[in-house]
Parts: structure tokens; sequence; C-alpha cells
């Protein structure tokens, strides 16, 4: 599995995923720049994520929704903060209403991407997000959320050592 580990700190109020995987920088970023990528691991398993807008660029967004096993739908989107590709994003993290709009009653927590190279062709990713309070924390604890995302990047591996079709 590419996870390698997943660290909850409720005193810093942080929960960060780490993952290895056999491929470059470049290749693991595209899995975040190419919506069409991006949909399929953003979502755990039994929530595919659908990409309806996305802007990686600082100031932009990425909005996305996902239905569950028993029809359960769910949005969310990203307020993009910081992008240096191929190494790093960072983004306000947080749920939508049904139509789409911000949920007022959740506060962004900021996800900070890392990618780095750590041997020939292997990379390392962490992926840290920063909640707001303890009560934004506890609910991503209690409704599985940590659970999905680990869930969600567990799915990486199998995209990236499938071939890639360079276009002129």
């Amino acid at each position: 599995m590419t996870v390698t580990a997943v660290r909850k700190d409720p005193q810093a109020l942080t929960m960060t995923i780490e993952a290895e995987f056999d491929a470059s920088p470049e290749r693991v970023w595209q899995l975040w720049a190419d919506p069409l990528q991006l949909e399929r691991w953003w979502g755990p398993p039994n929530y595919p994520a659908t990409v309806t807008q996305h802007n990686l660029a600082p100031g932009g967004r990425v909005e996305y929704r996902m239905i569950g096993p028993a029809g359960d739908r769910h949005r969310g989107y990203w307020e993009i903060l910081e992008v240096e590709a191929p190494r790093r994003l960072v983004f306000g993290d947080t749920h939508a209403n049904a139509d789409g709009t911000p949920n007022t009653d959740m506060q962004l927590a900021t996800t900070r991407v890392t990618i780095e190279e750590v041997g020939v062709g292997r990379t390392r990713m962490s992926i840290e997000s920063r909640f707001p309070n303890a009560e934004a924390m506890e609910w991503v604890l209690a409704t599985g959320t940590d659970v999905g995302r680990t869930q969600a990047v567990g799915q990486m591996d199998a995209i990236l050592t499938e071939q890639t079709i360079q276009l002129p």
C-alpha cells in the first residue's frame, strides 16, 4: 500500500497522511493537476468523486461532488492558496451545501501537500490538514473522513502504474 503513515495530533490540530510511490514527483503531481486523474482517486473507493471545477492556481477553486453507496451525496471545494508545481500545493478545504454553495457551518481546514523525490524514481507525498479548532478535527475523525482520505490516497498507486500516453 502507498500510505506509509497516518498521524493525528489533537494538540496541534493536524492530521497528516504520508505515502511513497515508485514514480517521479512530476508524475505524482499530475494526480492533483489533471482533473480526470484527480477524480479517479480523491474519493474513497465507495464514494467516487466527480470534479466539477478545477482551477489549480492561487485564487482558483476546485469543486467536487461524491455519491456514496447508499446514494448519499456530498460536495466539497478547495480554495487554492499556493501552488509550486510539482512540489507543493496549499488549499483551504471544506464541505459545500447540496447546491455547491459554501457550508458556512464548516470552517476551512488548511491542507498542505508536499511532494519530494526520495530516490531515483521514488517520491514521498505528505498531506497535512490543519484544522481551525478542536471541533472541526473531531468532526473529521467522527465521520470517518480520515479513513476515507487514507483509502483515497491508497488508490493512487494503481493510477501511477498505468502507461501514460505522451501527446505531440
